[in-house]
């Protein structure tokens, strides 16, 4: 199968990405309105843009035409956290998934604990064992996705998911995103070495890694 995402149908492009780029992270990601209304929602199409400075990326989609709860309050007050999704909280994310209106908080709705956060005003989720403070970088327009880049400015990690200084994925068990209905875990963990290159092939110090 070849496929030419000019000619291929939208919707259909849509599902089959979704299903072979895969495993997806989940960035929960919390946000307040100028009015004050706490909201939640789930994005997978996020990713850790750099660790110095600490920067993450999620691209959220627009709905019915309109930029997304999530989207507009970013951009109206520069603020967001990031929250991970562990199998604690799966069904949880996917109650605040839904398509509800700007005054109603998915904090309710799922019955998620706000936490305070230190140096933004959304709050994180209490349940997530993980969350970033971010503050809006810059944001980039692609197609129907507003993509925002938040400078994380402080960083939450629960200390029974630390394991010598890092967190450990088993004692994590983050959730991630498939294609369609489907999600995985990660408990099935396994270890590869780095490999170490040396002769003329092996990078220049500056190039390293």
């Amino acid at each position: 199968m070849i496929v030419d995402p000019e000619t291929f149908d939208e919707d259909e492009a849509y599902r089959l990405m979704i299903s072979a780029f895969v495993p997806r992270p989940i960035a929960f990601v919390s946000t307040r309105s100028p009015e004050g209304v706490d909201n939640c929602a789930p994005f997978s199409f996020a990713m850790g843009v750099s660790s110095a400075p600490m920067v993450l990326a999620v691209s959220v989609g627009s709905r019915h035409g309109r930029p997304k709860d999530t989207a507009r309050n970013i951009l109206e007050t520069r603020e967001f956290v990031v929250n991970l999704v562990t199998e604690d909280i799966a069904e949880r994310m996917n109650i605040a998934s839904g398509d509800y209106a700007p005054e109603v908080s998915e904090f309710d709705e799922a019955g998620l604990t706000r936490a305070p956060s230190l140096a933004v005003r959304p709050p994180r989720i209490a349940e997530s064992p993980v969350n970033f403070e971010c503050r809006l970088l810059q944001h980039v327009v692609v197609a129907d996705n507003t993509v925002c880049f938040g400078a994380v400015v402080r960083m939450h990690v629960a200390d029974e998911v630390l394991a010598g200084g890092v967190v450990d994925p088993r004692r994590l068990r983050a959730v991630g995103r498939l294609g369609y209905k489907y999600y995985c875990r990660t408990t099935d963990v396994f270890e590869m070495v780095r490999p170490r290159v040396t002769g003329p092939k092996a990078a220049r110090p500056t190039e390293a890694r």
